[in-house]
């Protein structure tokens, strides 16, 4: 399988077959450094302006609160299916 291979400017180089490395020009990833580097400063600015971190005794009572949010939810289509089913099976309300 050949590729076309479209270059920015024509290269300096004697005819024939040349060697070519790919890499991404802006490389999505980044340097790992870069994200803990990011991180740190996130925290100290959080730490200047007097933010404090949810302790874990409220992070398991928030994630308990979603889960019990999801079980309601689920609880209340099941409810409703019921309901549709239960409809259909009915004769219409006479008039």
């Amino acid at each position: 399988m050949r590729t076309a291979l479209v270059l920015d400017e024509t290269p300096k180089l004697p005819p024939g077959r040349v060697k070519v490395t790919v890499q991404p020009a802006n490389p999505a990833g980044g340097d790992p450094d870069d994200v803990i580097k990011v991180l740190k400063r996130i925290h100290a600015a959080q730490t200047l302006r007097g933010h404090v971190p949810r302790s874990a005794e409220e992070i398991d009572a928030y994630l308990a609160e979603m889960r019990d949010e999801g079980e309601r939810e689920q609880m209340i289509e099941r409810i409703q299916e019921e309901c549709r089913q239960h409809r259909g099976k009915q004769p219409p309300p006479a008039a």
